[in-house]
């Protein structure tokens, strides 16, 4: 009994639709994530804005109170009534966050600070077990830069020491002088609790405070604040020092916390970064949890789905797959497999089987046309032509000749049995075709004891000269590799002389409907082969015409051997000897062997000018 195949695609399609739940319920769960971490970046957003106005309260409100302080202090050079000093004293006093006010003055001509007056209170170091001492030591080590003050600038430093007392201190300027320059300046030591309860624990977010070289004002953990630890590696830390823009956020990775985390800075007006992290785990928790119950519905749903589809794919899939595992077989070139054998399916997979079996067949008979032919021709010229309609015509192409011919070849096979005639070319010509393949040339013909080949057809590429030119020197090389081989089994070493020239040829097929030949003919074709038989006239194994030359004298040492007069030609060829190979920076590497030159000759159709 036949079962059509669309019966069984049908009964897969109605359970398919069920998988449409999927992509939507992906959609739906990003779509949620997206407008959690939308909205928790506003919220973070908005409360680092919220953190920096209320420390900007905090420092304006330090500020107003160190400067009126100041200014008492300032009145007390200029007033001496008793009731000032009682008034300064008191006014000191209802500060407890302040545990040091210094007055400066500023000489209005070298801009040095002198320190005019301190108030302290002692009581307030007692409890750290230190004296008013603890101030002196403070600036000494801290190092408060007054001249940022002396710019006319609110300078805020955390000047907490581990085992000391926790400080913050504000410097800024207090009076001016007729010239409108800083005259008086105050430095006042706050508590740094002032600044760390506004930085308490937040739940599940992080807030600290860092001054514009990254060093910790405040933190969310007191040992970060009072440590002093630099933060600006961090990356938001990173981020709001280098932007110039007063606010950003992004996302960045924590490797010591391995996890993800959204990260906000706001730049206050005293150039202090408030910053706000959030941890991605929270931000998207209720988007994830959702997802997971939607997958976890969605995945009961495939699984009861699958059950169905496996019941009625086991009769698609199990030939299918056999047929597939056979054109993997097919592919790595064994023609002998039989898809019927395996396959008895009586349905369309069983039609796809027979059809299999109908195309190796056609396959054997295309490979083994096509191995005999690639042995005649080459790769790729056999690819060329099974590519397109076979007929009589050619193309013309920029195209670089190759002749090469053994000097010599006609008294040594007289002296020869054909046998040894022909072990000798064999073995000859192997090294030879083998070179000029493997750099990209085509062996057009052999002519007896000659090759011919060509490089820019069928395909043409903007390095057929450099190829041509290096596979000459690599059978220089090979030859000399081979006559040494020769010589120690008593053989007689082999000379040969090769030409190249490079122009325009005709490529293609040549001949008549019933007897074709691929070949390219032309000028270019002629003038090669006078230049192979130039080699004679010049005692050279290797010479190249001047169009061949001007193309690869960049990569190539080239030496001018002359000119030479050929038949069919009205001007004489310059010709050059190649040397060997030149590196960028104008060094040669010199490719000679002892068979790369020998006695010049006279040679037909050709006469150096």
């Amino acid at each position: 009994m036949r079962f059509p195949i669309f019966i069984k695609t049908n009964l897969i399609t109605i359970i398919l639709l069920l998988f449409a739940a999927l992509p939507i319920t992906i959609w739906s769960t990003n779509e949620f994530e997206k407008t959690s971490r939308y909205q928790e970046e506003d919220i973070n957003l908005r409360l680092a804005f919220s953190k920096a106005n209320e420390l900007n309260y905090i420092i304006d409100n330090a500020t107003e109170k160190a400067r009126n302080l100041g200014t008492l202090v300032l009145n007390t050079f200029t007033e001496t009534a008793p009731e000032m000093e009682n008034k300064l004293i008191s006014a000191f006093n209802q500060n407890k966050d302040l545990y040091a006010l210094d007055l400066y003055s500023v000489d209005p001509v070298t801009q040095k600070t002198k320190l005019l007056k301190r108030l302290t209170e002692a009581s307030r170091f007692t409890t750290y077990k230190y004296d008013v001492s603890y101030i002196d030591q403070l600036r000494k080590s801290q190092n408060f830069p007054l001249q940022g003050v002396l710019q006319n600038k609110v300078i805020i430093q955390n000047s907490s020491v581990p085992k000391g007392i926790p400080l913050f201190t504000i410097g800024l300027p207090l009076a001016k002088d007729a010239q409108g320059k800083i005259s008086h300046l105050i430095v006042a030591d706050y508590s740094l609790a002032r600044l760390q309860k506004s930085f308490s624990a937040n739940g599940y977010r992080t807030f600290f405070l860092v001054d514009e070289k990254g060093t910790t004002l405040a933190h969310q953990d007191d040992n970060q604040a009072i440590n002093r630890n630099n933060l600006k590696n961090h990356p938001i830390v990173s981020l709001a020092l280098s932007s110039s823009e007063p606010n950003n956020q992004t996302r960045f990775y924590d490797p010591k916390k391995k996890s993800h985390f959204y990260g906000t800075y706001v730049k206050s007006s005293l150039n202090t970064y408030i910053i706000s992290i959030v941890p991605e785990d929270v931000i998207l928790l209720p988007a994830r949890k959702v997802r997971h119950g939607a997958f976890f519905f969605l995945g009961i749903l495939i699984s009861i789905s699958l059950l169905g589809v496996f019941i009625f794919s086991m009769t698609i899939t199990n030939p299918i797959e056999k047929l597939a595992s056979l054109i993997k077989v097919v592919a790595k070139g064994n023609f002998s497999v039989s898809a019927r054998r395996v396959i008895r399916s009586k349905d369309e997979v069983g039609d796809l089987a027979k059809a299999f079996d109908n195309m190796t067949e056609g396959l054997k008979e295309r490979d083994k046309v096509k191995t005999l032919f690639s042995k005649f021709h080459g790769s790729s010229i056999t690819e060329d032509l099974l590519n397109k309609q076979v007929g009589v015509g050619g193309s013309n192409k920029e195209v670089t000749v190759f002749f090469s011919d053994i000097r010599g070849f006609t008294s040594f096979s007289e002296s020869r049995t054909p046998e040894e005639v022909v072990g000798m070319l064999n073995e000859y010509f192997a090294i030879m075709v083998r070179i000029i393949q493997q750099n990209h040339g085509i062996v057009d013909k052999f002519i007896g004891d000659a090759i011919m080949a060509v490089w820019g057809a069928p395909k043409t590429s903007n390095r057929d000269s450099k190829n041509a030119v290096r596979a000459c020197l690599e059978m220089r090389k090979a030859l000399a590799e081979l006559n040494s081989k020769r010589m120690n089994k008593g053989q007689s070493p082999i000379m040969i002389g090769m030409g190249l020239h490079s122009g325009p040829a005709i490529s293609g097929t040549i001949g008549s409907d019933d007897r074709m030949e691929y070949t390219v003919i032309g000028d270019t074709v002629n003038m090669t082969s006078r230049i192979e038989s130039s080699t004679k006239a010049f005692g050279t194994d290797l010479l190249i015409s001047e169009a061949t030359a001007k193309a690869v004298e960049s990569e190539f040492a080239l030496e001018r051997a002359g000119a030479a007069e050929v038949k069919g030609k009205s001007e004489p060829l310059n010709l050059y000897k190649v040397v060997g190979y030149k590196s960028e920076n104008g060094d040669i590497t010199v490719i000679q062997t002892p068979y790369s030159t020998y006695q010049a000759e006279h040679a037909e159709k050709v006469k150096i000018a």
